[in-house]
């Protein structure tokens, strides 16, 4: 799977655990570190581990697993790096803290609202 389509179909797996403000930051001409970031917020340490959980065993179904992740010791920021895919799955606060949409603010931001 592309990256592209990895990116779209995590945001929709966010939005099917009711993940909020759910965007896609496409990197691609900004650094070569990854392709995408997909961020969303959660309303709880526990929706955040069921965000995560969820994205990585919908992935696995169709062979894309996490080369890495962090984050699921205190659950207020889960990252999921899927190299040319990295979710990052966070607390309302905690997100407004890292505040990952300012410092890449030059990307091309896509807003997934549900339907």
């Amino acid at each position: 799977m592309n990256s592209e389509k990895l990116a779209y179909k995590i945001s929709d797996l966010m939005l099917r655990k009711k993940g909020i403000g759910i965007k896609i930051l496409d990197l691609r001409k900004l650094t070569t570190v990854t392709d995408y970031f997909v961020i969303c917020s959660a309303s709880s340490d526990t929706q955040v581990k069921a965000i995560s959980d969820f994205i990585k065993e919908e992935t696995k179904k169709i062979d894309e697993r996490p080369w890495h992740n962090e984050g699921y010791t205190n659950l207020s920021w889960v990252l999921l790096d899927f190299v040319d895919v990295v979710a990052h799955i966070f607390l309302e606060d905690t997100r407004k803290f890292y505040n990952l949409e300012g410092l890449w603010a030059d990307a091309v931001i896509t807003e997934i609202k549900d339907e």
